[in-house]
Protein backbone atom coordinates (compact mmCIF):
# COMPACT_ATOMS: atom_id res chain seq x y z
CA UNK A 1 0.00 0.00 0.00
CA UNK A 2 0.98 3.99 -0.48
CA UNK A 3 2.65 5.89 1.84
CA UNK A 4 -0.62 8.02 3.74
CA UNK A 5 -0.52 11.83 5.06
CA UNK A 6 -3.33 11.27 7.69
CA UNK A 7 -3.72 15.29 7.36
CA UNK A 8 -3.35 15.55 3.57
CA UNK A 9 -6.53 12.89 3.59
CA UNK A 10 -8.67 14.77 6.25
CA UNK A 11 -8.82 17.86 3.89
CA UNK A 12 -12.19 16.49 2.49
CA UNK A 13 -13.08 14.86 5.73
CA UNK A 14 -16.85 15.75 4.91
CA UNK A 15 -16.51 14.36 0.93
CA UNK A 16 -15.02 10.93 2.16
CA UNK A 17 -17.80 10.61 5.04
CA UNK A 18 -20.54 11.04 3.06
CA UNK A 19 -20.50 7.51 1.10
CA UNK A 20 -19.53 6.20 4.56
CA UNK A 21 -22.89 7.27 5.49
CA UNK A 22 -24.97 6.27 2.76
CA UNK A 23 -23.15 2.42 2.94
CA UNK A 24 -24.07 2.24 6.80
CA UNK A 25 -27.19 3.20 6.16
CA UNK A 26 -28.32 0.06 3.98
CA UNK A 27 -27.01 -2.30 7.31
CA UNK A 28 -29.37 -3.69 9.13
CA UNK A 29 -27.79 -4.43 12.52
CA UNK A 30 -29.34 -3.39 15.48
CA UNK A 31 -26.91 -3.83 18.58
CA UNK A 32 -24.14 -5.67 17.38
CA UNK A 33 -21.44 -6.65 20.03
CA UNK A 34 -18.18 -6.52 17.61
CA UNK A 35 -17.78 -4.13 14.71
CA UNK A 36 -14.38 -3.94 13.10
CA UNK A 37 -13.52 -0.87 10.57
CA UNK A 38 -11.31 -2.63 8.01
CA UNK A 39 -9.05 0.65 6.63
CA UNK A 40 -9.95 2.47 9.10
CA UNK A 41 -7.72 5.66 8.16
CA UNK A 42 -7.28 8.24 10.98
CA UNK A 43 -10.51 7.61 13.12
CA UNK A 44 -13.35 9.71 13.16
CA UNK A 45 -15.58 7.51 11.06
CA UNK A 46 -14.40 4.61 13.14
CA UNK A 47 -15.28 6.57 16.08
CA UNK A 48 -18.92 6.80 14.63
CA UNK A 49 -19.42 3.49 14.78
CA UNK A 50 -19.31 3.30 18.52
CA UNK A 51 -21.97 5.91 18.40
CA UNK A 52 -24.29 4.54 16.23
CA UNK A 53 -23.38 0.99 18.34
CA UNK A 54 -23.38 2.04 21.98
CA UNK A 55 -23.18 -1.48 23.23
CA UNK A 56 -20.55 -1.89 20.49
CA UNK A 57 -16.64 -2.96 20.76
CA UNK A 58 -15.35 -1.23 17.63
CA UNK A 59 -11.63 -2.25 16.14
CA UNK A 60 -10.03 -0.02 14.06
CA UNK A 61 -7.68 -1.70 11.28
CA UNK A 62 -4.90 0.03 9.33
CA UNK A 63 -2.05 -0.82 7.78
CA UNK A 64 -0.41 2.53 7.67
CA UNK A 65 1.30 3.61 11.14
CA UNK A 66 0.51 7.30 10.47
CA UNK A 67 -3.21 6.31 10.10
CA UNK A 68 -2.79 4.50 13.24
CA UNK A 69 -1.04 7.11 15.05
CA UNK A 70 -3.72 9.83 14.15
CA UNK A 71 -6.30 8.08 15.51
CA UNK A 72 -4.78 7.68 18.59
CA UNK A 73 -7.28 10.55 19.87
CA UNK A 74 -10.22 8.59 18.96
CA UNK A 75 -9.37 5.63 20.96
CA UNK A 76 -11.66 4.83 24.09
CA UNK A 77 -12.69 2.07 26.19
CA UNK A 78 -15.21 0.81 23.68
CA UNK A 79 -12.91 2.22 20.62
CA UNK A 80 -9.31 0.41 19.77
CA UNK A 81 -6.92 0.47 16.94
CA UNK A 82 -4.71 -2.17 15.25
CA UNK A 83 -1.59 -2.05 12.80
CA UNK A 84 -2.05 -4.95 10.19
CA UNK A 85 -2.66 -5.42 7.05
CA UNK A 86 -6.08 -5.53 5.61
CA UNK A 87 -5.39 -8.98 3.83
CA UNK A 88 -3.55 -10.60 6.94
CA UNK A 89 -7.28 -11.98 8.77
CA UNK A 90 -5.45 -13.65 11.96
CA UNK A 91 -4.07 -10.72 12.91
CA UNK A 92 -7.07 -8.50 13.18
CA UNK A 93 -9.43 -10.75 13.57
CA UNK A 94 -10.93 -11.05 17.51
CA UNK A 95 -11.11 -14.55 19.00
CA UNK A 96 -14.70 -14.36 18.41
CA UNK A 97 -17.33 -14.03 15.19
CA UNK A 98 -17.76 -10.63 14.23
CA UNK A 99 -21.21 -9.23 13.94
CA UNK A 100 -20.09 -6.08 11.58
CA UNK A 101 -17.18 -5.59 9.51
CA UNK A 102 -17.21 -2.42 7.24
CA UNK A 103 -14.59 -0.89 4.91
CA UNK A 104 -14.98 2.38 3.57
CA UNK A 105 -12.42 2.95 0.11
CA UNK A 106 -9.65 0.54 1.09
CA UNK A 107 -9.92 -2.87 -0.19
CA UNK A 108 -9.26 -1.57 -3.55
CA UNK A 109 -5.84 -0.88 -2.47
CA UNK A 110 -5.46 -4.94 -1.91
CA UNK A 111 -4.62 -7.09 -5.01
CA UNK A 112 -7.12 -9.72 -5.48
CA UNK A 113 -9.28 -8.40 -2.54
CA UNK A 114 -12.30 -10.42 -3.89
CA UNK A 115 -9.96 -13.54 -3.03
CA UNK A 116 -10.50 -11.96 0.53
CA UNK A 117 -14.19 -12.22 0.56
CA UNK A 118 -14.71 -15.65 1.49
CA UNK A 119 -12.53 -15.21 4.72
CA UNK A 120 -14.41 -12.20 5.81
CA UNK A 121 -18.23 -13.67 5.57
CA UNK A 122 -16.27 -16.56 7.73
CA UNK A 123 -15.00 -14.09 10.38
CA UNK A 124 -18.53 -13.07 10.74
CA UNK A 125 -21.70 -14.15 13.17
CA UNK A 126 -24.13 -16.58 12.04
CA UNK A 127 -26.61 -13.25 10.71
CA UNK A 128 -23.70 -10.76 10.57
CA UNK A 129 -23.04 -8.01 8.12
CA UNK A 130 -20.21 -7.12 5.65
CA UNK A 131 -20.71 -3.57 4.28
CA UNK A 132 -17.61 -2.07 1.66
CA UNK A 133 -17.69 0.64 -0.43
CA UNK A 134 -14.92 1.34 -3.36
CA UNK A 135 -14.08 3.92 -5.80
CA UNK A 136 -14.95 2.86 -9.18
CA UNK A 137 -13.64 5.91 -11.11
CA UNK A 138 -10.43 4.53 -11.89
CA UNK A 139 -11.12 5.52 -15.93
CA UNK A 140 -12.08 8.69 -14.84
CA UNK A 141 -9.97 12.27 -16.29
CA UNK A 142 -8.35 12.30 -12.78
CA UNK A 143 -7.16 8.79 -13.02
CA UNK A 144 -6.11 9.18 -16.76
CA UNK A 145 -4.34 12.52 -16.42
CA UNK A 146 -2.05 10.84 -13.51
CA UNK A 147 -1.08 7.85 -15.82
CA UNK A 148 0.06 9.95 -18.87
CA UNK A 149 1.98 12.31 -16.58
CA UNK A 150 3.46 9.25 -15.12
CA UNK A 151 4.34 7.80 -18.68
CA UNK A 152 5.89 11.27 -19.74
CA UNK A 153 10.11 12.36 -19.52
CA UNK A 154 11.34 12.42 -16.86
CA UNK A 155 8.77 10.78 -14.75
CA UNK A 156 8.66 8.03 -16.70
CA UNK A 157 9.91 4.26 -15.36
CA UNK A 158 9.98 5.37 -12.36
CA UNK A 159 6.60 4.68 -11.24
CA UNK A 160 6.59 1.38 -13.27
CA UNK A 161 6.10 -0.62 -10.83
CA UNK A 162 2.84 1.19 -9.40
CA UNK A 163 0.07 -1.19 -9.51
CA UNK A 164 -3.26 0.51 -10.74
CA UNK A 165 -5.95 -0.59 -8.26
CA UNK A 166 -8.58 -2.47 -10.02
CA UNK A 167 -12.22 -2.99 -8.44
CA UNK A 168 -15.01 -5.44 -10.10
CA UNK A 169 -18.28 -4.20 -10.72
CA UNK A 170 -21.24 -4.55 -8.35
CA UNK A 171 -22.94 -7.85 -9.91
CA UNK A 172 -19.71 -9.56 -9.42
CA UNK A 173 -19.63 -8.65 -5.77
CA UNK A 174 -23.21 -9.48 -5.46
CA UNK A 175 -22.42 -13.31 -7.26
CA UNK A 176 -19.07 -14.10 -5.15
CA UNK A 177 -21.18 -12.63 -1.86
CA UNK A 178 -24.46 -14.58 -2.78
CA UNK A 179 -22.45 -17.58 -3.84
CA UNK A 180 -20.95 -17.76 0.29
CA UNK A 181 -24.51 -17.93 1.33
CA UNK A 182 -25.48 -14.00 1.75
CA UNK A 183 -27.85 -11.95 1.29
CA UNK A 184 -27.10 -9.30 -0.89
CA UNK A 185 -27.37 -5.41 -1.67
CA UNK A 186 -25.09 -3.91 -4.26
CA UNK A 187 -25.32 -0.57 -5.71
CA UNK A 188 -23.29 2.40 -7.32
CA UNK A 189 -23.33 5.77 -6.74
CA UNK A 190 -22.03 8.66 -8.90
CA UNK A 191 -21.36 11.81 -6.65
CA UNK A 192 -20.84 15.55 -7.67
CA UNK A 193 -17.78 16.83 -5.50
CA UNK A 194 -18.12 20.57 -5.73
CA UNK A 195 -14.87 21.63 -4.04
CA UNK A 196 -12.87 24.95 -3.73
CA UNK A 197 -9.59 26.53 -3.29
CA UNK A 198 -6.74 26.77 -5.73
CA UNK A 199 -6.09 23.29 -7.70
CA UNK A 200 -9.32 21.11 -5.39
CA UNK A 201 -8.82 18.43 -7.51
CA UNK A 202 -4.77 17.69 -7.18
CA UNK A 203 -5.09 18.22 -3.86
CA UNK A 204 -7.77 15.67 -3.53
CA UNK A 205 -5.56 13.68 -5.03
CA UNK A 206 -2.60 13.62 -3.46
CA UNK A 207 -4.50 12.67 -0.66
CA UNK A 208 -5.23 9.15 -2.33
CA UNK A 209 -4.64 8.17 -6.00
CA UNK A 210 -1.65 9.88 -6.32
CA UNK A 211 0.22 8.99 -3.46
CA UNK A 212 1.75 5.31 -5.18
CA UNK A 213 2.82 7.78 -7.81
CA UNK A 214 4.65 10.11 -5.80
CA UNK A 215 6.09 7.38 -3.84
CA UNK A 216 7.70 6.39 -6.77
CA UNK A 217 9.30 9.04 -7.95
CA UNK A 218 12.70 10.03 -6.51
CA UNK A 219 12.23 13.67 -4.16
CA UNK A 220 13.65 16.10 -6.19
CA UNK A 221 11.07 14.88 -9.19
CA UNK A 222 7.94 15.04 -7.15
CA UNK A 223 7.31 19.20 -7.59
CA UNK A 224 7.53 18.73 -11.57
CA UNK A 225 5.37 15.63 -11.07
CA UNK A 226 2.76 17.85 -9.13
CA UNK A 227 3.40 20.90 -11.35
CA UNK A 228 2.53 18.64 -14.72
CA UNK A 229 0.10 17.06 -12.40
CA UNK A 230 -2.10 20.04 -11.68
CA UNK A 231 -1.98 21.81 -15.43
CA UNK A 232 -3.85 18.31 -16.61
CA UNK A 233 -6.74 18.38 -13.71
CA UNK A 234 -7.12 22.22 -13.80
CA UNK A 235 -7.86 21.48 -17.80
CA UNK A 236 -10.06 18.15 -17.22
CA UNK A 237 -12.00 19.89 -14.17
CA UNK A 238 -12.82 23.58 -15.40
CA UNK A 239 -13.82 26.22 -12.30
CA UNK A 240 -17.85 26.97 -12.71
CA UNK A 241 -19.61 29.44 -10.72
CA UNK A 242 -20.22 26.98 -8.21
CA UNK A 243 -16.67 26.03 -7.68
CA UNK A 244 -14.92 22.84 -9.39
CA UNK A 245 -17.22 20.22 -9.37
CA UNK A 246 -15.50 16.28 -9.13
CA UNK A 247 -17.56 13.72 -10.16
CA UNK A 248 -16.58 10.61 -8.20
CA UNK A 249 -18.54 6.84 -8.79
CA UNK A 250 -18.55 4.99 -5.63
CA UNK A 251 -19.64 0.88 -5.66
CA UNK A 252 -20.88 -0.52 -2.89
CA UNK A 253 -22.17 -3.59 -1.08
CA UNK A 254 -23.75 -4.76 2.07
CA UNK A 255 -24.04 -8.72 2.46
CA UNK A 256 -25.67 -10.28 5.61
CA UNK A 257 -24.94 -13.61 6.35
CA UNK A 258 -27.63 -16.52 6.45
CA UNK A 259 -27.72 -19.69 8.00
CA UNK A 260 -30.31 -20.28 4.68
CA UNK A 261 -29.39 -21.52 1.23
CA UNK A 262 -27.17 -18.42 -0.02
CA UNK A 263 -29.06 -15.81 -2.22
CA UNK A 264 -29.28 -12.70 -2.90
CA UNK A 265 -31.73 -9.53 -2.41
CA UNK A 266 -32.58 -6.37 -0.93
Amino acid sequence: MPSWDAEVYSAFADERSRPFADLLARVGAVAPERVVDLGCGPGPLTAGLARRWPDAEVTGVDSSRAMIEAAEPHRGPRVGFVLADLADLPAWRPPHPVDVVVSNAALQWVPGHRGLLPGLVGCLAEDGWLAFQVPGNHDAPSHRALRAVAAEEPFAGHPAGVTRTAVAEPADYLADLAGLGCRVDAWETTYLHVLTGPDPVLRWLQGTGARPYLDALPEDLRPAFTEALGARLREAYPPTGVGTVLPFRRLFVAAQRSPGPAGAGS
